[in-house]
């Protein structure tokens, strides 16, 4: 007995200097909450504090718009495709909104007559509008290239896209409305524009030709010779082109073969005689924008991506109203007068017997 009690008290004198093993992190964080302080997590500058695979999504409904980057943002639309007002007529001789101020005189603006795509209301229905049939694929030759402070351009005018069957077949329902004889034909286009453009002191007028697109295809205005509104008068092929007396295949709107697969800004689909750019229809925010979201010409300013940097630029939008792309010019064009034949927006159609008085407008100046 008297040998078992110094054993048991140097049993109890070792325990009590003995260094107790670490905490482990679950065991900290129960310390901590025994002591009624929050838990701090553990982690490394490596590891972030929520991974981005099970992070909460981010609902635009119950979150500030300015914390949705403008780039990411939803296409929106609350434009009425099928009540779009008619241009007819709707040219200036001064910068104004909804207008083309055109460089050429335009005296004989009549109605066209009746299309089943317009509602008899002074308005059109862009859904309704029949197209050229066929589809016919081209050899695109189109080159971009900065030179110094000029972006130099060189296309054949064949697009990157099908068209339409031209001359109009008489097959073709469309015949009825559009006798359009004008065949494509390979053009040979260099156009120098300034690289990097600037706001003019004064806007300008447009000429027939107002820009090339990234298809390789001439923008025209949105007016014929006569000062009709081309897209809702002419028919087109389902990209929205079609040929005139010299064969140059050309737009007057936003081409649906132009694909804007960007979100929230459109994507940059051409460029105008003054050098700026020409976007698609949706804005910042990804909605689709209307003249009174644009100034007289047709555009704005604001951040947008130019030669892969972001800048504060001034830019037009083709929209879905007229004058759907550049109604004025902002900057000082290059280029003027007639090209890729000469004979500007001329549509050179014949009417069909007793239908609307198309006939063939004079050639554009």
């Amino acid at each position: 007995m008297k040998t078992l009690v110094p054993f048991l008290v140097l049993t109890l004198l070792l325990a009590a200097c003995a260094t107790p093993l670490p905490a482990t992190s679950s065991d900290a964080q129960q310390i901590d909450q025994t002591q009624g302080k929050r838990p701090t997590p553990v982690h490394t500058e490596s590891q972030p504090e929520a991974d981005s695979a099970t992070a909460a999504p981010v609902d635009s409904a119950s979150t500030p718009e300015s914390a949705v980057p403008m780039d990411e943002a939803t296409h929106t639309s609350d434009v009425d495709h099928t009540h779009i007002p008619l241009g007819d007529g709707k040219l200036s001789s001064a910068p104004q909104s909804g207008y083309v101020w055109s460089c050429m005189s335009h005296t004989n603006v009549s109605s066209l007559g009746t299309f089943p795509w317009l509602n008899g209301d002074g308005t059109w229905d862009m859904t309704k509008k029949l197209t050229v049939d066929g589809s016919v694929t081209w050899t695109s030759l189109f080159t971009i290239a900065v030179q110094g402070d000029q972006r130099v351009f060189s296309t054949n005018d064949l697009p990157n896209h099908p068209t339409g069957s031209f001359p109009i077949n008489p097959a073709d329902d469309v015949y009825a409305y559009d006798r359009n004889p004008n065949s494509i034909r390979e053009q040979s286009i260099v156009l120098q524009l300034p690289a990097n453009p600037q706001i003019a002191a004064q806007p300008s007028c447009v000429g027939g030709e107002v820009g090339v697109m990234l298809s390789g295809v001439i923008l025209f205005n949105s007016i014929d010779a006569e000062g009709h509104d081309a897209p809702a008068n002419e028919v087109q092929d389902e990209c929205g082109g079609h040929p005139q007396v010299s064969g140059l295949y050309h737009y007057h709107n936003l081409s649906k073969c132009l694909t804007d697969t960007s979100m929230g800004h459109s994507a940059l689909m051409g460029y105008a005689f003054d050098g700026f750019g020409i976007f698609g229809p949706y804005g910042e925010d990804g909605k689709e924008l209307t003249n009174a979201d644009l100034d007289e010409c047709h555009g704005h300013t604001h951040v947008i991506e130019w030669d892969g940097q972001q800048v504060v630029m001034y830019h037009y939008h083709l929209t879905n109203q007229f004058p759907y792309s550049v109604g004025c010019y902002r900057g000082t064009p290059t280029v003027q007068g007639p090209i890729g034949g000469g004979q500007g927006g001329s549509q050179g159609g014949q009417p069909p017997a007793g239908g609307p008085p198309q006939g063939a407008p004079p050639p554009k100046p």
